[in-house]
């Protein structure tokens, strides 16, 4: 399994409406959610070894998502 965590733009429910479908559609994420009462609006993202965190990174600013990659 892979983690991919990130820093977002996710304040409100219509940001992270926007972002079901794309999580939810994709075969290789397992689980997801989003931590609205973290200052950075956390996005934790379950998935298998074939995610492509850039290429998801890219889907997400290309639906008017704001996030980056949270490094430890």
């Amino acid at each position: 399994m892979k983690l991919l965590i990130l820093k977002t733009d996710l304040k409100t429910n219509r940001k992270i409406n926007l972002l079901k479908p794309l999580l939810m559609d994709n075969p290789v994420i397992e689980a997801w959610n989003v931590d609205r009462n973290d200052i950075d609006n956390v996005l934790r993202i379950e998935a298998t070894e074939q995610l492509k965190n850039d290429e998801l990174i890219a889907l997400l600013r290309s639906s008017g998502i704001q996030c980056e990659e949270l490094n430890d």
